[in-house]
């Protein structure tokens, strides 16, 4: 559903989910885009770390988030973790774990998910690092408590391809973010693509020209640059996304300056004519 400031009918939305013009999809995806966003593109510096009580906690002097990755293995391990790298963490905002691995967690250990998100904002988290839809038990439930707990959702996500229609699954997050009205950003790449049926770039890129089609009320459209790389990333820039995530904190320039991340990604968004800003894990800019 398109919402008031729409440059596109609902019955040009439709033609354009069951069709195959690319082209003019991309196209309306990127006015879209531009409307909301003009040439502005933000990108963010992750450092990841592990889930693991007692692990390092490396914080490189880039990271502008550091991302506890893994499942936590009990509530009492999920608090004391994010207590040691909040502790390490500065200036940078600390994000933690899969909404749905902390459901999971909550109902085994027999707790209440919000009273597992309060304690881990008591111990200094700030955003659960993703919420991906097609694995949450109760979506809309689940993200309020986010936000009941003083969290902040960093991202809303599709685990795996879809099996249902792409637009049906568009419209149901449509309709969440209504509800919610809270997600800052979609990204509507599976975290886990099949490898018994791999997508095409045609998919990829149709599933992100779609999702800013239908998600206008959602304000970005995210790519992971990790996880799809520079050259997907890009085009997805020409076709609705305006946020790039994972891109590496490591400021290694052994191969040379313009072999560095923060070059990188500032090189590629440029080339796709649009504008670099980075920011932090909280959406504030931080340089032009």
């Amino acid at each position: 559903m398109i919402g008031a400031g729409m440059i596109i009918t609902e019955d040009e939305l439709s033609a354009l989910a069951v069709g195959h013009d690319i082209l003019t999809i991309g196209m309306r995806a990127d006015e879209v885009r531009r409307g909301l966003h003009g040439a502005t593109t933000t990108f963010l510096r992750v450092a990841d770390v592990d889930a693991a009580p007692g692990a390092p906690v490396v914080v490189p002097a880039g990271a502008r988030e550091l991302r506890i990755v893994g499942i936590p293995l009990s509530v009492e391990a999920a608090v004391a973790r994010v207590d040691e790298v909040c502790a390490a963490a500065g200036q940078a905002p600390v994000s933690a774990f899969s909404l749905a691995d902390l459901e999971e967690l909550s109902a085994r250990e027999q707790t209440t998910l919000r009273g597992l998100l309060e304690r881990l904002e008591a111990a200094g988290l700030e955003l659960v690092a993703e919420a991906p839809f097609d694995l949450l038990r109760d979506p809309r439930r689940s993200v309020e408590e986010v936000n009941i707990a003083g969290l902040t959702l960093a991202r809303l996500t599709i685990h795996r391809p879809p099996a249902v229609d792409g637009p049906a699954l568009l419209a149901r997050i449509a309709a969440l973010q209504r509800q919610v009205a809270v997600i800052r950003a979609f990204a509507p790449l599976p975290r886990r693509p099949d490898p018994a049926v791999p997508t095409t770039g045609y998919d990829d890129i149709k599933r992100v020209a779609l999702a800013r089609l239908y998600l206008e009320s959602i304000p970005s459209i995210q790519v992971d640059w990790s996880l799809y790389g520079p050259k997907l990333a890009q085009v997805a820039l020409t076709v609705g996304a305006d946020d790039v995530d994972g891109v590496s904190a490591i400021d290694d320039t052994s191969q040379g300056r313009r072999r560095a991340p923060v070059e990188e990604i500032q090189r590629h968004i440029r080339a796709a004519g649009l504008e670099p800003i980075e920011r932090n894990g909280r959406f504030d800019l931080l340089s032009r």
